[in-house]
């Protein structure tokens, strides 16, 4: 916590709300019926159906009672307790206000240190899976969730509390009208699944030119894209592996965790540069969060060799391509000061994944915990001002 004296200057770019039980029904188009989201009386507990399919992502998608904040702390820092993660979780709570409402929240960021923060999904980012072989239901799905965010949390609510909302890229034409509306409508970031996309037959890349319209608009408008992790679709190579088995938001089997750890995201970004999307749009702008920071290194090697072993492929380094279009959260157990011998300082940002379980206690533990080698120049940068040189913002 800071001092009443202290005036909040952190901006947390990966903060989260709990989805109020109305989230994905408030506005759902009727004609949808089980091609939607509903919910269900399951042997005696709320559950939701998607697609007409109990969904599983989150166990108990009411939330209440519901995890205290950075509840998997040790167990992240090595579980030197040597618990199953179910156990780690310890104490369930009742859903406190601030989760779900944001002039609590507010109070609460005040309390914190937090100047603005983004908010993303807790589930929101578990259903686009679900919903990948009905185009049509996945954007209407996704669409009457955006209206309910902008009602319940706002896209620039009081200057401070960013709300990003989501938009599936499974029907290229309607992801850049659905941008079009939210642009409108205030947002100033956006959240898609570093994926490839689902399509008949197979899967393309996000970045085919069929899906420039939509690029081009979000460059055009200075929007930033983020890429949260979430159920990002690479179950089906775990399924080689190990046939049978479902993936939820936490608990995985340990070849799961393997297989599919860093995977996604690093592929996404692999296909941003390789497939040359920064070429077409020179001012498109994107974040990486809640994917963590250790793959980014790997990720650069391969890209320098690629290079090398492609004469003429790519019109600029492709190190230098990335570095200077993407952004990213380190989780708070990085190694950041090996990080930022690879990583421009100037692309990382703070994400405390607050209040979620696997996230630290409070935002500004990310100080301590992470930033603590970097000079205090280099802090103010991961903690505030790469935040707002990414989305644009001016804070009063």
């Amino acid at each position: 916590m800071t001092s009443p004296a202290t005036k909040p200057w952190i901006f947390d770019f990966d903060n989260h709300y709990y989805e109020a039980e109305d989230a994905f029904t408030r506005y759902q188009d009727p004609s949808l019926r089980n091609r939607g989201v509903r919910w269900a009386e399951v042997n005696g507990r709320r559950r939701l159906l998607v697609g007409g399919t109990l969904n599983s992502y989150i166990a108990n998608p009411t939330f209440n009672p519901v995890a205290k904040p950075g509840a998997l702390y040790d167990w992240y820092r090595g579980n030197p307790r040597q618990q199953q993660i179910k156990d780690a979780f310890g104490e369930l709570e009742p859903l406190p206000a601030e989760y779900q409402d944001r002039a609590a929240r507010l109070r609460v960021m005040d309390e914190q240190g937090l100047a603005a923060m983004l908010v993303f999904p807790t589930l929101g980012v578990g259903l686009e899976d679900a919903l990948k072989r009905d185009t049509d239901a996945a954007g209407k799905v996704f669409q009457a969730f955006n209206r309910w965010l902008d009602d319940d949390w706002g896209f620039r609510y009081e200057n401070r509390l960013f709300a990003v909302p989501y938009i599936p890229l499974l029907d290229p034409v309607f992801a850049a009208e659905e941008l079009r509306r939210l642009i409108d409508g205030g947002a100033l970031v956006v959240n898609v699944r570093n994926a490839p996309v689902p399509v008949a037959g197979g899967y393309r890349s996000p970045f085919d030119p069929v899906y420039d319209p939509f690029w081009g608009l979000a460059a055009e408008a200075g929007v930033a894209v983020a890429t949260h992790a979430g159920l990002d679709g690479y179950d089906a190579l775990v399924q080689m592996w190990e046939p049978g088995g479902e993936e939820t938001s936490l608990f995985r089997s340990p070849l799961r965790g393997i297989v599919t750890k860093s995977r996604a995201v690093s592929d996404f970004y692999a296909a941003a540069v390789c497939h040359r999307i920064f070429d077409r749009f020179p001012a498109l702008r994107f974040a990486s969060v809640e994917n963590g920071a250790s793959w980014v290194p790997e990720l650069l090697h391969r890209l320098d060799d690629a290079a090398n072993r492609n004469p003429g492929y790519f019109r600029d380094s492709p190190r230098e391509v990335f570095g200077e279009h993407v952004w990213i959260t380190p989780f708070w157990e990085d190694d950041i000061d090996t990080l930022v011998k690879d990583v421009r300082v100037d692309r990382l940002l703070l994400g405390s994944d607050w209040p979620h379980a696997e996230g630290v206690r409070q935002p500004v533990d990310f100080l301590d915990e992470s930033l603590s080698g970097l000079s205090e120049a280099d802090v103010r940068l991961v903690a505030r001002d790469n935040a707002l040189a990414v989305t644009g913002i001016k804070l009063d």
